[in-house]
């Protein structure tokens, strides 16, 4: 039986928004150790509060504050935190009624383990001890014996000194990929600088990288054929933003790029050429990186460019 081919992959980035007046209110008040609500048009007050009512999609900005206790509507027990998570020690997932409101708030429960939860449990706010305005500024909930006061929510301007109007969210994957027999064939052709696909018994058509089926017919490919090395610039894109741990100094063209003998166009660095001469139709060769498995960029081969006609149903 064949190595099966494995690698750790990570996808990371940071997610940046801008927030509007009741989000901006929400997150400023939580670092002032305050919680808002809204009040929906049916008079329910919604926690977290929403720019927009879920019913009648009306524009909500009736703000009320609540009080940093409520009642545990569900719950799930983590005995192993992973990294980043708000506790490094086991927790409880919980959905937490704040008294006043009609909807709960995800968060997690400091409790000493999941014979200490349950559904109907009063806690409270742990507050963190630094504060930016954000959900983090809740550290945890903490067990807190206490009676609900029946109390109405008791109502907020949304007004506060240097408001919070933009969050930056970290977004990040770690997993394990696995190929399959078709994209171990192709990895491994990558090794001798070949380049395969897989044709398709129905259609005839070759797609490069290959995964096992034909995208059109949905039936399996077995077939392999070498395509390549030279192809075709079908579009491309000018990249002005560097991104982060990639030593490549922008501008750039990053372009789908048709082998020959291939019915896909794969993507491929465009370099060896000025940047704003790139074009459709330019042919195209790889360059290898010394000792790498893949291709480091297309340079331009020096034919006339292809006539649009041979390329047209790749763009």
């Amino acid at each position: 039986m064949p190595d099966v081919l494995s690698a750790p992959l990570v996808v990371e980035f940071p997610f940046t928004r801008s927030l509007g007046p009741v989000q901006s209110a929400f997150l400023t008040g939580l670092r002032e150790r305050t919680v808002l609500g809204v009040r929906a048009d049916d008079g329910t007050v919604l926690v977290p509060p929403v720019e927009y009512d879920p019913v009648t999609a009306n524009e909500l900005g009736d703000l009320v504050e609540l009080a940093p206790t409520g009642t545990v509507t569900t719950w799930a027990w983590n005995p192993s935190p992973r990294r980043d998570q708000p506790l490094d020690t086991p927790f409880a997932w919980v959905l937490v009624r704040l008294d006043g409101a009609g909807t709960a708030l995800l968060h997690v429960l400091d409790a000493p383990g999941p014979d200490a939860v349950r559904t109907g449990m009063r806690v409270r706010i742990r507050w963190a001890a630094t504060r930016t305005g954000a959900i983090t500024d809740i550290a945890c909930f903490e067990p807190y014996e206490s009676e609900p006061d029946g109390a109405e929510p008791t109502p907020h301007t949304g007004e506060f000194t240097d408001p919070v109007t933009g969050i930056v969210a970290p977004a990040r994957l770690d997993y394990v990929h696995t190929p399959g027999r078709a994209q171990s064939a192709y990895i491994k052709a990558l090794e001798e600088r070949r380049t395969v696909g897989e044709r398709c018994p129905s259609c005839r058509k070759v797609y490069v990288p290959p995964r096992g089926a034909c995208p059109t017919c949905g039936v399996a490919t077995a077939e392999q054929v070498e395509v390549g090395p030279r192809g075709t610039v079908t579009t491309f894109c000018i990249v002005n933003i560097k991104a982060k741990n990639l030593d490549i100094e922008v501008p750039y063209v990053y372009a789908h790029i048709a082998l020959d003998g291939a019915d896909l166009a794969l993507h491929g660095r465009i370099a060896g050429i000025p940047y704003d001469q790139v074009r459709m139709g330019l042919r195209v060769e790889p360059v290898w990186s010394e000792g790498a498995r893949h291709v480091d960029h297309y340079r331009p081969t020096g034919e006339p460019d292809a006539d649009y006609d041979t390329y047209k149903e790749l763009v």
